[in-house]
């Protein structure tokens, strides 16, 4: 069993990284090292340390050490494990902690595309969706519903910001993801011809009035598609639109014209990899 270090003072410079650094600070943190992002819960954890994350320090809860957080203490063998009573560990990060677990964890280095996309079927086009609640439902239902990776322009919010890891449940450690534009592969033009060039043919969600519908079976036809979501309100760009092999509605009743992103796409995911 590791020391356990109980919280006395706040001000301790190794306690920066819950309660000062804010998540744009994390990712910059410790450079030239890759940064670092928070995990929140002892299942997030697991799933983290599962993918092979490794983990800087844990701050918990004193009742989960012997209880919730024993066995990934036991994983995280020569780190420092903070520990304190809730009260104080709310006092310190200025949120209630998730089942009373954070775990900071260096960050890795993004993959390419072309390998992310190496012998999938099915993948998600993310544009410019900011919200990170979004962010985290939506890989949750890629998990979930059998989606084979997740591809963000650069203007989505970061898939390891702490709230969409913990949307997430985890998730974003086990789908495959990575961001287009890395490569001088510039959303949407130069990303398209990259998707046309892997074999992809690509469906836009988006309410237009000559879009197919999300049953038609020529979606479920294809050997490799991409599914590209649009951020709240504006949806997706025109140009993106314009660039997709098809455009691609969900069918709705009693006079609501769409749903939520993160709904739209679990009903897309279901649909497009099992419901043909």
């Amino acid at each position: 069993m590791p020391e356990m270090i109980e919280i006395t003072d706040f001000s301790l410079p190794e306690l920066d990284l819950y309660a000062r650094l804010s998540e744009t600070q994390l990712f910059h943190y410790n450079e030239p090292e890759k940064g670092l992002f928070i995990a929140e819960s002892p299942r997030v954890i697991e799933r983290a340390l599962d993918a092979g994350y490794m983990p800087v320090s844990l701050l918990l809860e004193k009742k989960h050490v012997c209880g919730q957080a024993a066995g990934i203490i036991a994983r995280c063998k020569g780190i420092p494990v903070y520990v304190a009573e809730p009260e104080v560990l709310t006092r310190l990060t200025g949120f209630k902690l998730t089942r009373g677990a954070l775990c900071a964890m260096r960050r890795r280095p993004l993959r390419e595309v072309q390998e992310i996309c190496a012998g999938t079927r099915r993948i998600a086009i993310l544009e410019n969706i900011m919200n990170p609640t979004n962010i985290g439902a939506i890989f949750r239902s890629a998990a979930a519903l059998n989606m084979d990776a997740v591809l963000l322009t650069p203007g989505c919010s970061d898939p390891l910001y702490r709230r969409a890891v913990r949307v997430s449940m985890g998730t974003v450690f086990q789908v495959p993801w990575t961001y287009l534009g890395n490569e001088g592969a510039e959303w949407p033009l130069q990303g398209m011809r990259l998707l046309k060039e892997m074999g992809f043919k690509t469906a836009a969600m988006a309410l237009r009035e000559d879009a197919v519908s999300i049953r038609d079976s020529r979606l479920t036809a294809e050997e490799r598609l991409a599914v590209v979501l649009g951020t709240e309100g504006k949806g997706l760009a025109e140009s993106t639109v314009a660039g997709c092999d098809y455009t691609v509605r969900i069918p709705m009743s009693h006079g609501v014209d769409s749903l939520n992103v993160a709904a739209a796409s679990a009903v897309a995911f279901w649909q497009l990899t099992w419901g043909g």
